[in-house]
């Protein structure tokens, strides 16, 4: 039994493009993605209301955005930063206070915004949680850009060279073993393909994760439906890879065994195009020279040593 064929979904449209391929010097830069994206989800401990907790963060998010700060309200995608906003009463006032976190959940700085009146911060309001998010957002940017910097290494992979480097999610959703079988093979074969393969975010360049749906049984068959999102590391949605099929109910429940690796082997073939598609696969001429960049000079030894490696 195998699930079907793996159609794939890039994120594209016709839109006019007057400007593509003549960027200039200024579009050049702006072409490369920001290191990181920031996601404001709405905050669950901020005592506030659920109206109010979402509002805060649609508004904090645009105050980012006023800051320059590349900033969406909403829940986080596997390589965001994100920005949790908690609250505490301290005699008779509320403390709003921001921690900054990376991609894998670490944190990075945190901020304690002004206090407001407990009463006040009670009522909410548009009025009220502007007025905090526009006093907050300077002091968060100044926070992300240091963070942003501590990180940068100066020693950048170039767009197109070297392996990309994916983040992959656990694979979610699925009956049985399927989570942890359906994680494993599509690993292997990523990086069967030449991707380079990693569980943590920091670093990575793409992420993927797998997401798969079973409807409850009718007339003893289930459907089955498996998609593989690809995003880069700005949170761009960049292409799905859709899996299809009906099996019989429950057929799944236990171990996947071979059907993962069928499922992983059409799958990953559909990633990679994704990736490549999107500019992060060196073309052969590309790869070549790299290769012949990395070729020891005569009389250097084939392999460095150990300790050097």
């Amino acid at each position: 039994m195998a699930l079907g064929g793996a159609a794939t979904l890039a994120a594209c449209g016709d839109l006019p493009q007057p400007f593509r391929g003549q960027p200039g010097r200024l579009g050049a830069r702006l072409a490369r993605p920001p290191a990181y994206r920031l996601a404001v989800p709405a905050p669950e401990a901020a005592l506030l209301s659920n109206d109010d907790a979402q509002a805060y963060a649609r508004l904090l998010a645009e105050a980012l955005m006023a800051q320059e700060v590349p900033a969406v309200d909403g829940p986080a995608w596997p390589l965001d930063w994100q920005v949790v906003v908690t609250a505490s009463a301290e005699a008779g006032r509320v403390v709003p206070r921001y921690t900054l976190r990376d991609a894998d959940g670490n944190p990075l700085g945190e901020h304690a915004g002004r206090a407001v009146p407990a009463s006040a911060w009670a009522d909410g309001g548009e009025e009220l949680l502007r007025s905090a998010a526009t006093e907050a957002a300077p002091a968060l940017a100044t926070l992300v850009g240091r963070a942003d910097s501590l990180r940068r290494t100066g020693d950048e992979r170039a767009v197109g060279v070297g392996p990309p480097v994916v983040l992959l999610k656990p694979v979610r959703g699925a009956p049985g073993d399927g989570n942890r079988s359906l994680t494993a093979r599509m690993a292997e074969r990523l990086a069967g393909l030449g991707l380079q393969v990693q569980d943590q975010a920091e670093g990575a360049g793409y992420a993927v994760e797998g997401v798969v749906t079973v409807t409850p049984p009718e007339r003893g068959m289930q459907r089955v439906e498996i998609v593989w999102t690809v995003s880069r590391r700005d949170g761009y949605d960049l292409g799905r890879v859709l899996q299809l099929n009906e099996i019989p109910a429950g057929s799944l429940n236990g171990l996947w065994g071979d059907i993962a690796f069928v499922v992983a082997d059409e799958a990953s073939g559909g990633v990679r195009d994704v990736i490549a598609n999107a500019g992060g696969i060196a073309p052969p001429e590309a790869a070549a020279q790299q290769a012949a960049s990395s070729t020891p000079a005569p009389g250097a030894p084939a392999n460095p040593p150990a300790a050097a490696r």
